[in-house]
């Protein structure tokens, strides 16, 4: 089974959490939404992937958010590739504004409430991710 390191990062603001939507650019799960997400590279630590991708994808800066919570390694099966899992490392952080600037991996944001997240067409177990963090 080949595994993937990725971290998924949710912003929170007032009770409410970032949801973005995966653009058509993006190598896989285009046009779901999701979490802040990217690959771990090497040795890094996930927490400073965690900050890195929240600064290149929603541009705010790690001066401006503050971990919250660092949740439970969590193993999802891929359903797009056959004998491949993903071994996500969850993290909230919170920030004080909700004014995000978008790169191209992402083609929306949304703040939403927690109860909302079904509601919406998510990358797979987005809200066993979220679980671990609330």
């Amino acid at each position: 089974m080949h595994k993937t390191k990725i971290v998924t990062t949710f912003l929170t603001n007032s009770d409410k959490i970032l949801l973005l939507k995966r653009s058509q650019k993006v190598k896989s799960m285009k046009n779901l939404w999701a979490g802040i997400s990217g690959i771990i590279e090497g040795d890094e630590e996930p927490v400073k992937r965690a900050k890195i991708e929240v600064y290149e994808e929603v541009g705010i800066e790690e001066s401006n958010i503050k971990l919250i919570k660092e949740g439970d390694v969590i193993l999802i099966e891929s359903p797009q590739y056959e004998n491949h899992q993903w071994e996500v490392y969850p993290f909230l952080f919170s920030c004080d504004n909700r004014e995000v600037k978008l790169n191209w991996e992402n083609s929306d944001s949304k703040w939403i409430s927690v109860n909302e997240l079904n509601d919406f067409t998510t990358v797979p177990s987005l809200d066993k991710v979220l679980t671990r963090l609330f």
